[in-house]
């Protein structure tokens, strides 16, 4: 088991996910701002490293509009030597890295060029993680997508979609159960027809379930997880008090999550926590999981 937290570190002063407007595009400025990105990322992983912080998700701004048409550089090659130093600290560390792209990626989408945009997309987070040099277990989660007016014909039109695309796309992909449309069933029976592992998100379950424990959804979604695929991802959260219900907690609520331990008890997994304070949570839970014999430290 291994814990991490999305994309920012707060406490080393240095944004990995800087970006700027497309009207400002220039090769000059997108080498700037990607060599920064990749500069924090590395600092932002040596201080998860001394913090026994194993599991990061890297930003999908770490090149910025690498997909985007307006893009003719070949970043790929410039920043070659620089994305393979980071995959090598990487696996020196045995840290497990994901992706996260926007919700505008719509494999499923009824607009053929939302679908066309999002397999660019796709190509790009696949294209960062190869360069790195990781295995399959580095994996890019996405969303189902639209219903459409039409939940059975939206779900039959990602499941043909996602046939379509390139198979070094295909091998990281993972779908989460979402908050309001594509509960963790639905997530199950799309993988059962594609094979896609199902990364499991604990907020968006208690907000969008058929009446499932947790001890029930692991035994649902862990199956899903083969030995290529690594240990089953978990998202981790709360809802933040007195807000929307989607809204991730500002801080991590320790008996919350040592109950959600108890609960999970076992299975082992790899913890993604989406929790607003980032590292402070994560260092948090560093402290609790200690006691746990399912944690990876080393």
């Amino acid at each position: 088991m291994k814990i991490g937290y999305p994309c920012i570190n707060w406490t080393i002063g240095c944004k990995g996910n800087r970006t700027f407007r497309l009207k400002s595009y220039s090769e000059e400025r997108l080498i700037e701002t990607g060599q920064n990105n990749l500069n924090c990322l590395l600092k932002m992983l040596q201080f998860n490293v001394r913090h026994k912080i194993l599991f990061f998700r890297v930003t999908s701004d770490l090149i910025p509009f690498a997909s985007h048409p307006i893009c003719k550089f070949k970043w790929q090659e410039h920043f070659r030597e620089e994305l393979k130093t980071i995959g090598d600290f990487i696996q020196d560390h045995n840290i497990r890295i994901s992706m996260h792209p926007d919700q505008f990626i719509l494999i499923n989408s009824v607009d053929v060029k939302v679908f066309e945009k999002s397999v660019k997309e796709l190509e790009y987070h696949t294209q960062v993680l190869d360069l790195m040099g990781l295995d399959t277990s580095a994996k890019v989660q996405i969303h189902v997508g639209g219903v459409y007016a039409d939940k059975g014909r939206s779900m039959e039109r990602f499941v043909s979609r996602y046939q379509k695309l390139d198979k070094v796309i295909r091998r990281r992909l993972v779908t989460e159960n979402d908050d309001r449309l594509y509960n963790l069933k639905d997530c199950i029976q799309l993988s059962a027809e594609t094979r896609f592992p199902v990364l499991f998100d604990v907020l968006h379950h208690e907000l969008n379930n058929t009446g499932e424990t947790i001890g029930e959804t692991f035994e649902l979604f862990t199956p899903t997880w083969k030995e290529e695929d690594g240990l089953p991802m978990v998202d981790y959260s709360t809802q933040q008090k007195d807000e929307l219900k989607s809204k991730h907690a500002h801080s991590i609520d320790l008996k919350h999550f040592k109950h959600f331990l108890t609960e999970t008890k076992p299975f082992d997994f790899d913890i993604m926590l989406e929790i607003k304070d980032k590292e402070k949570s994560a260092l948090r839970a560093v402290h609790v999981l200690l006691k746990d014999d399912r944690f990876h430290i080393a």
